[in-house]
């Protein structure tokens, strides 16, 4: 049995003329104990797809389930086997970080002292701060502390949405320890994130723009699919340079990565000499290129062109 189950799930926002299609015939499923990411930027439809799938929403059109319990007509049956963790911060601020956690726990008819162990490797890193208002707290403390009360009642499914969006990066990286550590203890969990990234570090990934989605497998597979080589091309004036490789007769697309631009072509062409030319003659200095392995940001923008 599928952990999770989406079927042709649809849901819109706004009056007749100004409609919006935030989840456009959605469909997936996700495995039982399996580590499954909703990758797209703001505005994808991550949120609303969360919403229904913890019973706070519901769709216009299809149907989804959670542990076999369908998400309209056993809503609470799914609350008690699902834990949420939405975007911002949940808890109350004005409680401090035990008494968040007991509230939850009592919530759910449990106690921190009941499931402990579930949470003991996470909640050790905030214990010292136990008696400090959740307000008081820093971004990555309030992320930890929002997961211990997200799992206090020993859910047997986890969603995450955003959970590292706003926090530093190595709180992000202590976060994906965390889940990864999670796995291991059996709980299915679905995370969504605009961190293109955060896409390796899950078992398999869902692709998602303008409510729909593009692609669904592992990380590696979506890598291994993109087949046209890419090129990193580096100069002093980065963004007339950006400009200039767009108008490159050969160019199929061009995007801004970090301190590069990623170059792909409509013709498979190993001459560098002949972009090298090209922008020498468009009076760039320092010009340096190279091929690139694709990562999961070039697959997402070829998808978004050819959708």
């Amino acid at each position: 049995m599928h952990a999770i189950v989406v079927n042709n799930i649809v849901k819109t926002y706004g009056a007749k003329k100004e409609m919006i299609k935030a989840l456009d015939d959605v469909s997936f499923n996700v495995q039982q104990g399996e580590l499954f990411g909703i990758i797209g930027p703001d505005g994808a439809g991550k949120t609303s797809l969360f919403r229904i799938l913890t019973t706070l929403l519901l769709p216009e059109q299809g149907s989804a389930s959670v542990e076999g319990f369908d998400v309209v007509k056993d809503y609470k049956e799914i609350r008690k086997r699902a834990g949420y963790m939405p975007g911002k911060f949940s808890g109350y601020q004005d409680l401090t970080v035990e008494e968040n956690l007991e509230f939850f726990a009592t919530i759910f008819n449990t106690s921190i002292k009941a499931n402990y162990d579930l949470v003991k490797d996470i909640y050790i890193q905030i214990e010292p701060f136990k008696d400090r208002r959740a307000g008081k707290l820093s971004g990555g403390m309030k992320q930890k502390l929002a997961l211990c009360c997200a799992l206090i009642h020993k859910p047997a499914v986890l969603f995450l949405d955003e959970p590292t969006t706003g926090v530093d990066a190595v709180s992000r990286k202590e976060f994906w320890v965390m889940l990864k550590d999670l796995k291991k203890q059996g709980i299915t969990i679905l995370v969504s994130t605009p961190y293109m990234d955060e896409a390796s570090m899950c078992d398999r990934v869902a692709l998602m723009q303008s409510g729909k989605i593009m692609s669904i497998d592992t990380p590696e597979n979506i890598i291994r699919n993109f087949k046209k080589p890419i090129w990193s091309v580096r100069a002093d004036e980065m963004y007339r340079l950006l400009n200039d490789l767009k108008q490159y007769p050969n160019t199929e697309s061009c995007n801004s990565f970090g301190e590069f631009h990623h170059l792909v072509l409509k013709n498979d062409d190993p001459d560098q000499h002949k972009i090298l030319n090209y922008l020498e003659e468009h009076e760039h200095k320092n010009i340096s290129i190279k091929t690139t392995k694709p990562n999961i940001e070039d697959c997402f923008m070829q998808l978004m062109e050819h959708h």
